[in-house]
């Protein structure tokens, strides 16, 4: 069950990030779950990877590499899945923050 709440909270922070932010456009709801489910897995698999990877340069600007890796996880998920759609890396790297941000936010209530 809380399972499910995270997934759903993830799709919720897409769905709100995709309408404020502009450059970031999901076509339909279930496209909204389908970017949620997709950067939650990139996330979790290839993101780790890419932080080892580039740990110097990161270490190099005070953690602000980081950013552009969370901007290029959102830029691959809009690259895998259809109907979401990336204008420039400057929406990405806004969207990624404000994802990240609202599901905090909601995750808050969920842990406790």
């Amino acid at each position: 069950m809380r399972f499910i709440l995270k997934v759903m909270t993830a799709t919720l922070a897409v769905f709100v990030s995709a309408y404020i932010i502009p450059g970031v456009s999901v076509d339909t709801y279930v496209t909204c779950l389908i970017v949620a489910v997709v950067l939650g897995f990139l996330n979790s698999f290839i993101k780790p990877i890419l932080v080892i990877l580039t740990l110097p340069v990161t270490i190099i600007t005070l953690g602000i590499f980081y950013l552009l890796i969370n901007a290029l996880m959102v830029i691959i998920t809009a690259s895998l899945v259809k109907g979401f759609q990336v204008e420039s890396i400057i929406a990405a790297l806004l969207f990624g923050i404000s994802v990240s941000v609202i599901n905090s936010f909601l995750n808050s209530f969920i842990d406790k």
